[in-house]
This record gives structure tokens, C-alpha cells and sequence, in this order.
């Protein structure tokens, strides 16, 4: 039996922008300058896809950047990555190897002190509390994807956070645009059903936002 996925509550009612963030992984340089070009404010609504740590050089201070955006923007919704449920196990003692190999070791650095790898409290209660998906009355908002022909109360999480080409090859519909990131694109992809906004930061190239109603885009650099 596959038991029921946390989702966050769906709101339709948002007066303002309906703004998707992309994959960070640890860049807290572009995360920052990409926030001082979007401008949000208390009526926009910002949902951030997951992987924000990992490979780049500051997890930590991304953390500490989304922890500060969300006291000042309530309604901003955090969605769990597969980056965060490897650190998660990571830090449970369990497939510590497959952390490490997927660039795990530079978050571990960020959280370096004297005397050891210290997580504080508030990060914590961070990872352990995003949801999996956020929908509305038009959008599905998920990290990865989803298995095709499956409802998504459904969706396993493994589909939700790591699946692929089984879900961008296939021309299922949903009856919503389905809006993810995970796997990066040398462009975000715009199409009635699927907004793809992962455009590899870490990888030298750009941090991108969408507003997923007006199909406006922002990026940093």
C-alpha cells in the first residue's frame, strides 16, 4: 500500500505573482542576486523546487537566506529535493556513500565548526518539514516529476524526487501544468504542460524564477 505523501495546503486565491524557483544547490551568491531582481512581495506567493544544497560552495547560507525569506514572506512554500532526503539519511547514518558521491561533502564543509560538522537546530526542523508537492487549481509544484497514469496522492516519494525521463518523455497530462526542476536544462522549458526551471546554476549557468501564470522569467546571472 503506498501511504499518503504531505502536501502542502492548496491556495488559489494568491492576488499577487505565483513565482517557481529552481534547483540552488548551495549558490547563495545567485539565490541573493536573483531575489533583488524579482522583487517579491507579501502578496506573491514564492515556491522553491527543492535541491538547495549540495555542490555549490555556500548550503549553509542558503538555508540561512530561505530561513530569513520565509519570516518575511509566510506564505512562501519550500518543496523537498532529493538532495535534501540524502542529507537527511545522511545524517541518520544511512547511504552515507551515495551523499558523499553526489556532492554532499561541500555542504558538510559549510557546516564545519571547530570540533566538528554542527547542524543548528533551525536547519533541522528545515529539511524535516518540506512537503513533497504543492498544488493549486492550475499548478502541480514537485522537485522531480511524476510517474505517469499514477494520481498524485499516489506519486511514491523516490518518483517524486528522482524520477526522469520517464516522466519528460511522456506526453501524459494531468490536467495542470506540472512545474519541477532536478533535471537541468540549458533552458527553462515552457509548454502548456510542464514548466521546467532547473537551468544548472552550479554548473555555471543561471539561477532562473519563473511567474508561472504570466510565463515571465527572471535569472542570475
Amino acid at each position: 500500500m503506498v501511504n499518503p505523501l504531505p502536501m502542502a495546503a492548496e491556495e488559489d486565491r494568491n492576488r499577487g505573482r505565483l513565482l517557481a524557483v529552481g534547483d540552488i544547490h548551495g549558490c547563495r551568491t545567485s539565490l541573493e542576486g536573483l531575489l533583488e531582481r524579482v522583487v517579491p512581495s507579501e502578496a506573491d506567493r514564492l515556491i522553491f523546487l527543492g535541491d538547495y544544497i549540495d555542490r555549490g560552495p555556500d548550503s549553509k547560507g542558503v538555508i540561512d537566506t530561505l530561513l530569513a525569506l520565509a519570516k518575511r514572506f509566510p506564505q512562501t512554500v519550500f518543496l523537498k529535493g532529493n538532495h535534501e532526503a540524502m542529507f537527511l539519511d545522511f545524517l541518520a547514518g544511512r547511504n552515507q556513500d551515495l551523499y558523499l558521491a553526489n556532492g554532499g561533502a561541500s555542504t558538510l564543509e559549510s557546516y564545519r565548526e571547530e570540533g566538528g560538522i554542527r547542524v543548528p537546530g533551525r536547519h533541522l526542523d528545515f529539511f524535516r518539514s518540506l512537503p513533497r508537492t504543492y498544488a493549486t487549481e492550475r499548478f502541480i509544484f514537485v522537485h522531480a516529476g511524476l510517474r505517469p497514469g499514477v494520481p498524485l496522492e499516489a506519486q511514491r516519494e523516490e518518483d517524486l524526487l528522482w524520477i526522469r525521463d520517464d516522466f519528460l518523455d511522456s506526453d501524459y497530462d494531468w490536467g495542470k501544468t506540472v512545474v519541477f526542476g532536478h533535471t537541468p536544462l540549458m533552458q527553462p522549458l515552457l509548454s502548456a504542460t510542464r514548466i521546467g526551471l532547473d537551468t544548472g546554476a552550479v554548473y555555471g549557468r543561471s539561477l532562473t524564477c519563473c511567474d508561472v501564470e504570466m510565463l515571465r522569467l527572471w535569472s542570475c546571472p
